[in-house]
């Protein structure tokens, strides 16, 4: 009997030996454990299934295919007809007279007998200056004075260079925008004898006026001007012969 409590004693020391080392050795570190933030995975960087590449509407052409210039065109000049008419040539030819373009006035000069300057109605064949089309040209920049003829009811010698004698005889009021305007027709009425149609007769030459009744309504039409364009007919076509400004004279 007490064998067996001895060995019960034995026993039960050496279990609890043994629990006593269990409880001595050390404790295996738990393991890691992310975040579930941290568990999650990023997904990869795919295209966007509705991109698509995107084309510059400024992209330039292939180089076969030259780029048009982006520069604004000017707006083209109404043209005359081919041939043109007298009016049509006298609008183009008054035009250039009123920007003093001398280069398009030459390129309307006949081309033999050039443009004669009359500066009243009166055209005088014998003393009325004529100018070739390459003498028109430089003109206007010509410090040469002319005698063109003499002033009407003075008689004073009208010795004038050329840019004197367009102010006074040529382009002295805006015909272009005031005048009225009649083709083989006398308008302006003076005192100062009108042979025009016998100089330039009807069945070679057009004569194109332009005529304004008066300048400054103080002077009660003592200032009317007129201005006529003479054209050789030349089968259709029509070259400028004479310059014939008219004038109110005493």
């Amino acid at each position: 009997m007490n064998t067996m409590k001895i060995v019960g004693r034995s026993a039960l020391a050496a279990v609890l030996l043994v629990l006593a080392g269990c409880n001595a050795a050390p404790e295996a570190e738990p393991k890691a454990t992310l975040a579930p933030e941290q568990t999650q995975v990023s997904p990869s960087p795919t295209a966007s299934p509705t991109a698509s590449p995107t084309v510059s509407p400024t992209a330039s052409p292939l180089p076969s295919e030259p780029a048009e210039s982006q520069q604004p065109q000017a707006s083209a000049a109404p043209e005359e007809g081919m041939p043109p008419t007298a009016e049509e040539a006298a609008t183009t030819v008054l035009r250039a007279l009123k920007a003093g373009d001398m280069e398009t006035l030459a390129s309307w000069a006949h081309p033999d007998k050039g443009v004669r300057f009359s500066p009243y109605a009166y055209v005088d064949t014998a003393t009325d200056l004529v100018f070739t089309r390459d003498k028109l040209k430089g003109l206007m920049k010509d410090p040469k004075p002319y005698v063109w003829r003499e002033f009407a009811g003075s008689g004073e010698i009208m010795k004038l260079t050329f840019a004197e004698y367009f102010k006074r005889f040529v382009y002295d009021a805006d015909f272009l925008n005031d005048a009225k305007t009649a083709l083989n027709k006398g308008l302006g009425q003076g005192t100062t004898l009108n042979n025009i149609n016998e100089v330039y007769p009807k069945d070679k030459y057009d004569f194109v006026e332009y005529y304004i009744a008066g300048v400054d309504p103080a002077n009660e039409g003592m200032d009317w001007r007129s201005l006529r364009l003479v054209f050789e007919k030349i089968g259709q076509d029509h070259a400028l012969v004479g310059i014939v400004h008219d004038q109110w004279t005493p």
